[in-house]
């Protein structure tokens, strides 16, 4: 499987998140080297922030609906931003069996979590994580994104104060 090329998919995404104005987090889920869903971070751009819609929770629901027959542990993932607690645990239970990410979130990003020290229900579960692929093109992204004024969202946060010395 192309990496780069998946990598480069979800990248698009989130330029188009960019552009509109949200955060820019970018997802496609690919199986037997096809994507069979994709989708960006949204409810950043407003007053009320929605914690709930990041791309891979918009993603998997796109996932949920798709109607073929899938070996899900074949099923690969790729992310734009190292995906968080919540997304982290939503995509082991959906039986994925491979997260790829560009840009470490070192705020909030959950991909080296122990979880030999959770409950049994997550800890039997295996995934395999690879990170920084295309992490250059990904950081990029949020450096416009933090560098830009009028966008709000985790302002003088750590990943902002992180992405914009890189």
């Amino acid at each position: 499987m192309d990496y780069k090329y998946f990598m480069g998919k979800a990248i698009e995404r989130a330029e188009k998140a960019l552009y509109a104005g949200e955060f820019p987090v970018g997802c496609v889920i690919a199986y037997n080297n096809n994507i069979i869903a994709a989708g960006s971070r949204t409810g950043t751009a407003g007053n009320f922030i929605n914690e709930i819609d990041h791309a891979e929770i918009v993603t998997l629901r796109i996932l949920a609906e798709f109607k073929e027959n899938v070996d899900r542990s074949k099923i690969v993932l790729f992310c734009t931003l190292e995906p968080c607690l919540m997304c982290y645990s939503a995509i082991l239970l959906s039986g994925i069996g491979k997260i790829v990410y560009a840009y470490e979130d070192i705020m909030g990003g959950c991909t080296r979590c122990n979880l030999t020290k959770i409950a049994p229900f997550y800890k039997e579960h295996r995934i395999e994580i690879v990170h920084n692929i295309l992490r250059d093109k990904s950081m990029k992204l949020f450096k416009v994104y933090f560098e830009n004024q009028k966008n709000t969202y985790w302002k003088d946060s750590l990943l902002a104060r992180y992405t914009l010395r890189q």
